[in-house]
């Protein structure tokens, strides 16, 4: 497939932006620090918070950065499903699989957004109990500590110029940096 030199470029910082969104979501902090499960679950859970703040955050700015968000939105969908199928998920079971995952992540994004317009850390901590820690009770403290994480990534991709961002270039901060 042939691809123009602009659109190549595009594709190779949506690319870099998303790879940034997987690398920062499989730091070693989230599990061991804040004991998100390691599993394909807690995994895609964090992926899914991770890319839902950088698509929040640019669905505000610019056409631009609207789309790029939208890029890479449309990576992460692509992303999922190469890894059912190199899970072994049949080729007809893929579909269903997916629309469970787009589900996943538009209902946890509003959650998400809800929880995130509220004051305090309490609903945004029962949310990510919920999801991320599927209701352990013994990770309360942690569902807070990454609630308290979660707030002030928002507010650090909102500090961050849109264009920026959509270049390629994003600075996610670390879980217990102040």
């Amino acid at each position: 497939m042939f691809l123009s030199a602009s659109r190549r470029k595009r594709e190779e910082t949506i690319d870099r932006l998303y790879g940034a969104i997987v690398a920062h979501a499989r730091q070693p902090v989230f599990y061991r620090t804040l004991a998100v499960p390691d599993t394909i679950e807690g995994r895609f859970d964090l992926l899914v918070l991770h890319v839902h703040l950088l698509f929040r955050t640019l669905s505000g700015a610019e056409p631009a950065p609207r789309a790029a968000g939208q890029a890479v939105f449309d990576r992460f969908i692509r992303d999922m499903d190469d890894s059912l199928r190199e899970l072994g998920v049949g080729d007809l079971t893929v579909p269903k699989r997916m629309r469970s995952m787009g589900e996943a992540f538009y209902g946890r994004a509003a959650v998400y957004d809800a929880a995130l317009a509220e004051a305090g850390d309490e609903a945004l901590g029962a949310a990510l109990m919920r999801n991320v820690y599927a209701n352990d009770p013994r990770a309360a403290k942690n569902a807070l500590l990454l609630a308290g994480y979660v707030r002030k990534t928002a507010s650090a991709l909102a500090a961050q110029d849109a264009a920026t961002i959509a270049a390629g270039n994003v600075e996610f901060p670390m879980p217990g940096e102040d």
